[in-house]
C-alpha cells in the first residue's frame, strides 16, 4: 500500500529539531502541505523547503498558538487534516528535589508539554469538526507510562496528562470523525538535551539502559516518524484513543 498525503494539510509543532523536523520533512515528501512551528529560529530557518511553511511561535502563549492555527487555515483554505503535537521537553531543567522546584520551573514545563497540546488542539478542533474528519497525534513519552528518565517531575506529570487528554479527546471528537492517538518514544538521542542526559548517566547506567532494550539499540527520529505516519494515515482508520510505545521493547 502506498501512503500519500497529497492534498492534505499537516501541522507540526516543535519542528526545528529532532522528531519534529523528521516528521515535518517526511510528511512533505509524502505530498502534504506542511506547516511547522518552533521557537528555535535558526534551526527552523534551515527547515524551510518546498511544501513547508515555517513560523516562529511561542506555544506557551495560548493566543499565539491559536493565531498559528488560524494562519494555517487561512493560507491553506481548509481545515487541518493532521495535527502533530510534538512540542515539549524539559526546558533546560535538570533533576532536583521536589522541595527545590520553583513555581516558574514547574509551570514552564507543564505549559510547553501539556499546555501547547491543549491550545493547538482546541484551536484546530472546530475546523476538523466542520470537515467531519481529522487525525491528531500527540507525542508523549515513555514517561507517560512510568517514572521519567529525566527525573524532572513536571515533565513526567505533563506526559501522563497528555496521555489522559488523548484518551478523553478520542471519545469527545470521535463522533466528529476525528481520531486522537499518541506516540510514546523511548530514549532517543536527538538533541543537546538528550545528549546532556546521556552524558550525566555515566558508563554503567548507559550500558544498563541499552541492555534493557530488547532490540539492543536506541530509537531514531525515523522510528518515531513511522509511528506518527501510521496514526495519521488510513492504515489506522479504526484506531482511536491509543498510545503506541516506540521503545525497542523495554
Amino acid at each position: 500500500m502506498n501512503i500519500s498525503f497529497e492534498g492534505q494539510v499537516v501541522a507540526v509543532s516543535g519542528a526545528a529539531i529532532g522528531f519534529g523536523r523528521e516528521i515535518a520533512t517526511t510528511f512533505a515528501s509524502l505530498g502534504a502541505r506542511v506547516f511547522a512551528c518552533d521557537i528555535k529560529a535558526d534551526e527552523l530557518a534551515t527547515l524551510a523547503a518546498p511544501g513547508i511553511d515555517t513560523q516562529i511561535v511561542d506555544l506557551t502563549d495560548r493566543q499565539a498558538a491559536a493565531r498559528w492555527i488560524s494562519h494555517i487555515e487561512t493560507h491553506s483554505g481548509k481545515a487541518i487534516d493532521v495535527l502533530v503535537n510534538n512540542a515539549g521537553g524539559v526546558a533546560g531543567q535538570a533533576p532536583r528535589p521536589l522541595d527545590e522546584v520553583t513555581d516558574e520551573q514547574w509551570d514552564r514545563v507543564i505549559e510547553i508539554n501539556l499546555g501547547a497540546t491543549f491550545s493547538l488542539t482546541r484551536a484546530a478542533a472546530p475546523g476538523m469538526k466542520h470537515a467531519g474528519r481529522g487525525a491528531i497525534v500527540n507525542i508523549s513519552s515513555g514517561a507517560a507510562l512510568q517514572a521519567s528518565l529525566t527525573g524532572v517531575q513536571a515533565y513526567c506529570t505533563a506526559k501522563h496528562a497528555v496521555l489522559g487528554l488523548t484518551r478523553q479527546l478520542a471519545h469527545e471528537l470521535g463522533p466528529h470523525g476525528i481520531r486522537v492517538n499518541s506516540v510514546a518514544p523511548g530514549f532517543v538521542r536527538t538533541n543537546e538535551a538528550t545528549e546532556k542526559q546521556w552524558d550525566a548517566m555515566g558508563e554503567a547506567r548507559q550500558r544498563s539502559l541499552l541492555e534493557g532494550i530488547a532490540l539492543r539499540r536506541f530509537g531514531t527520529p525515523e522510528d518515531i516518524t513511522r509511528a506518527v505516519i501510521f496514526f495519521a494515515s488510513d492504515l489506522s482508520a479504526f484506531v482511536n484513543g491509543q498510545i503506541l510505545s516506540v521503545d525497542g521493547g523495554r
